[in-house]
């Protein structure tokens, strides 16, 4: 049976995320081709990725380096230089079957919602998305007539468990964390914590916001808004369990008491292959789980108590509005002081529950709102960075 590739955008492509889905495209030739390619400030990495995929567009973020990027890809007129704002105008073109959005944070936004107006299928990896305007997009996914595929291994898990059981209400998920590198240490270990002991995550290979984030179950709390969104959950539907080995992604308990869970490595190319290719699995050469390697899978609850960020995540749910948009700008804020030695490890949870009670709150923002809000925060956040 023929087929015609399926074309897809990546948004992010020299992140984490973007990486390893370009190893997934160059592993299923003729499945796939690449429309256009986009990085913040890796010019080196993004020419090198455009001469290998040979897009029809390329954006380079830090405008400072756009002469740079057009100079090098002057040998290859098929492919457009673009820089800036032009981002949100390529994700929203007409060549593309999927876009995949792998940037980090906020900055996913406005090119997501340009997409999907497109009426683009979404394969989202930019959990900050549903997190600061989740009401919006899902109105925005459900008027255009868009697939919202999810990225992240823990909602990938749920996708897929849902599968042939949309006749079938969810009671609860339940979403796994593998509890960082510091799990079981209390405030006072923590108040110690180092940047390059944060960057240290025991099973998964990631970015430095996202390494952070995990490391102070920010993520995790990110990750518990995204699924109130992508799966149209009350807030009482969702659990968060600690899993150290990270081998259960997540699960689904139906309303007759049945669990239904996906398992496999920690490893991110298999959530973003299933994606790209759904409704199909496709075939791969991925390593495969075997469960004498893991004789036991344990777990335990989240210490919301010590680890403050899961937390807020959860209360700035229950508030809804603009509250997680404003918990979100707070911690990018707090996540960067920390990363640059300007706040300790725990300073990143007052920061952002400092925010949360200054920021003016909106009951109904639009997206207008939203854009505000993520500024006003910044502000904010940046001032009790500096005392």
């Amino acid at each position: 049976m023929s087929f015609s590739p399926k074309r897809v955008t990546l948004l992010g492509s020299t992140g984490s995320i973007g990486t390893q889905a370009l190893e997934v495209l160059r592993a299923q030739p003729g499945r796939f081709t690449v429309t256009a390619l986009s990085a913040q400030s890796n010019a080196e990495l993004l020419i090198a990725q455009a001469r290998e995929f040979r897009p029809a567009a390329v954006v380079i973020g830090e405008e400072q380096k756009y002469q740079a990027v057009k100079a090098a890809l002057a040998s290859q007129p098929e492919t457009e230089v673009l820089t800036g704002a032009a981002l949100a105008e390529v994700a929203g073109r007409p060549d593309a079957d999927v876009v995949l959005t792998a940037m980090v944070g906020y900055a996913g936004l406005l090119p997501t919602v340009r997409a999907i107006q497109a009426g683009k299928n979404i394969a989202l990896a930019n959990k900050e998305t549903l997190v600061v305007a989740g009401q919006l997009i899902t109105e925005l996914v459900k008027q255009h007539g868009v697939q919202l595929l999810p990225v992240d291994s823990e909602h990938s898990a749920i996708f897929q468990c849902l599968v042939g059981e949309e006749q079938n209400p969810i009671e609860k998920i339940v979403l796994t964390a593998s509890g960082g590198p510091f799990r079981g240490r209390d405030r006072a270990a923590l108040a110690q914590v180092t940047k390059a002991q944060a960057l240290k995550h025991p099973n998964w290979d990631m970015g430095a916001k996202i390494t952070i984030d995990s490391a102070s179950l920010m993520n995790k709390g990110l990750e518990v808004i995204e699924a109130k969104w992508l799966f149209g959950l009350r807030n009482d539907q969702i659990e968060v369990v600690v899993h150290p080995q990270s081998i259960i992604h997540s699960l689904v308990q139906f309303e007759d008491g049945s669990l239904k869970a996906q398992l496999g490595l920690p490893d991110m190319k298999l959530p973003i292959q299933y994606a790209l290719g759904y409704p199909q699995r496709l075939p791969n050469s991925f390593p495969r789980f075997r469960f004498l390697d893991f004789p036991q899978l344990t777990f335990e609850p989240a210490d919301t108590s010590t680890f403050r960020n899961l937390a807020l995540a959860f209360e700035a749910m229950r508030q809804a509005g603009n509250a997680p948009c404003v918990l979100n700008a707070a911690n990018e804020v707090a996540v960067a002081a920390f990363l640059q030695d300007k706040i300790g490890f725990l300073e990143m949870s007052e920061v952002v529950e400092s925010s949360l009670a200054r920021v003016s709150y909106l009951a109904a923002p639009t997206l207008d709102d939203y854009v505000q809000t993520d500024a006003e925060t910044r502000r904010v956040a940046q001032e009790l960075v500096r005392f």
